[in-house]
């Protein structure tokens, strides 16, 4: 009995659940593991390809579909929805090859390499914002992922529309919903267990399987309802200034959707075989997503001749369809759409911000575990979509920090430091990025500039009955007007104010041969990193070397 006693403490034990640090590694004094360290070469091996499948699986994703069918909903016709989709995707695609850029020379994470611009401990809030933002964007995918299971399980056996429901309508969830959402997260959990640098298989699958599905779904629109009766008859229902606010709005809500992806896409870009070959992305993302996004408006125009209303929801249309297998393979593609879509924006995301949070006991693997298990259960999302719009509006609204957050990352690498940063020093609570005290405050003074002016209009999204006038069309354009303001603001304030102990001659990457890293890659002698001028302020990181 004691035994089994002593073996739950020591199970029990936080020293239990520490991480083996690597043969060489920033893990000193704990503020480093091997899923944060810079990613070494042998595991640098995503190519142009592999950048493609990952855009075109990630614009096969059902929010796409929906923000293009809901640009019908609310009053614009198909000439206006398209172009604002194709300029916000043009817009986005070129922030994320300039954040990416930075992941794939320095290879490192978000939550790292935002240290060199936000200082040390500012960039927690930047890194908890993000963990916050995917474990709820994380259970709210996951719930619509266990709808498509339900289309798919109603499609063999139409009984479970009348299974019974032992749940009461307080729960705001049947009991076979319940059933079809545990269905769905076993079905998800095993794809979360995988490496990032393995992950982008299933975004080759899913690239292949969700277009063809989505292009058989418009064939089927333009056969029903030919185009000319259809889709290219239909007109806008507002115009003048409205028509302006409501184009520009839409157009940051395409913004919006990747505004995530724009801040972290680094978590990815890091595995890069060199940076050319992430070059492609404002080559693919305009044209995939603007495709993908004409489907959901084709789809939706018919769905408005054939039942009388704006489906934009895919799941919503797909169930009124009478043919079983039709909407047997439809709704699977949608359960592949949801689970690569979910991995790569929310729970990847999730994984790689928490190692930073707890980097000794922490990696993306456990933390991708976490995210499933507090996002996918103890965050309920049917509670939150079906009594708390607000709440998701403000979830929503949290987009007005990653304007400013991807105009600071880019504006103070590209811009300011024009690509010389100190990648050991990032590793370093006491180095050259710790600014004062461990706050850049010329980035806290960007983002409070930034944020401030558009929280009335956040207020007025979460309640529609607090009137604040024409400033609501500020918060409109929060994705745009962040993005701007906080780069002029942290670059005016930055050259007016330099912080001069940040500015390094040349780049100091972990593949230098005075780095932590480098002395393996490079041929060099495992040693600090304490002997140039650029790396005098990158004190304290040392080499750990693990000892048979």
């Amino acid at each position: 009995m004691a035994t089994k006693y002593t073996a739950v403490l020591d199970f029990l034990r936080p020293s239990a659940w520490a991480l083996e640090p690597e043969e060489t590694t920033f893990a000193n004094y704990g503020w480093s593991n091997k899923d944060m360290d810079p990613v070494p070469p042998r595991l640098r091996t995503w190519t142009a390809w592999n950048y493609v499948t990952y855009w075109v699986s990630d614009a096969t994703n059902i929010a796409i579909w929906e923000l293009a069918g809901s640009m019908l909903a609310i009053g614009l016709s198909w000439r206006q929805a398209l172009p604002c989709i194709a300029v916000g995707y043009i817009v986005i695609s070129v922030v994320m090859v300039m954040t990416g850029t930075i992941g794939a020379r320095l290879h490192v994470a978000f939550p790292v390499l935002n240290r060199s611009s936000f200082g040390f401990w500012f960039s927690y809030f930047t890194v908890f914002s993000r963990v916050i933002l995917a474990m709820f964007w994380f259970s709210i995918q996951t719930y619509s992922g266990s709808q498509a299971v339900y289309q798919m399980l109603k499609a063999i056996w139409p009984s479970i529309a009348r299974l019974p429901n032992h749940l009461p309508a307080s729960a705001n969830i049947t009991s076979s919903g319940l059933l079809c959402y545990l269905i769905y997260w076993i079905i998800q959990f095993p794809f979360m267990l995988l490496s990032p640098h393995n992950i982008r298989w299933l975004f080759l699958v899913k690239g292949i399987i969700v277009p063809i599905t989505w292009l058989a779904m418009v064939i089927w629109a333009f056969v029903r309802v030919p185009p000319s009766t259809g889709l290219f008859a239909q007109h806008a229902t507002i115009s003048g200034s409205r028509l302006s606010w409501t184009w520009l709005s839409a157009m940051n809500s395409a913004l919006g959707i990747y505004a995530t992806l724009s801040v972290n896409i680094p978590d990815f870009t890091r595995y890069a075989r060199n940076e050319q070959v992430q070059f492609v992305q404002p080559l693919v993302i305009p044209v995939v997503f603007t495709l993908c996004s004409f489907a959901g408006i084709a789809v939706t125009s018919a769905g408005i001749q054939l039942y009388g209303e704006v489906l934009w929801d895919p799941l919503l249309l797909i169930d009124r369809w009478d043919n079983r297998a039709a909407a047997f393979f439809a709704s699977l593609a949608f359960v592949i759409a949801t689970i690569g879509t979910n991995i790569s924006a929310n729970s990847l995301s999730a994984g790689n911000d928490m190692t930073v949070l707890l980097p000794k006991y922490i990696n993306i693997r456990r933390g991708q575990i976490i995210c499933a298990i507090i996002g996918g259960w103890a965050l309920c999302p049917w509670e939150i979509l079906a009594s708390a719009q607000g709440f998701l509006s403000f979830m929503n609204g949290y987009t007005i920090f990653l304007g400013p957050f991807a105009g600071i990352m880019i504006t103070d690498f590209w811009f300011l430091h024009k690509g010389h940063v100190d990648v050991p020093a990032m590793y370093d609570p006491y180095g050259r990025y710790r600014y004062a005290y461990g706050f850049n405050w010329r980035a806290v003074l960007a983002i409070l500039v930034t944020v401030g002016p558009t929280i009335p209009g956040l207020i007025n999204s979460i309640n529609p009955a607090v009137r604040i006038g024409n400033a609501t069309h500020l918060f409109d354009i929060a994705w745009m007007y962040g993005f701007v303001v906080a780069s002029v603001v942290y670059y005016v304030t930055s050259v007016v104010f330099p912080a001069r102990e940040t500015y390094v001659e040349k780049l100091i990457s972990a593949d230098d041969p005075s780095s932590p890293m480098g002395a393996p890659y490079g041929g060099g002698g495992a040693s600090p990193v304490t002997d140039t001028t650029d790396a005098e302020k990158t004190r304290d990181v040392q080499v750990v070397v693990k000892t048979e």
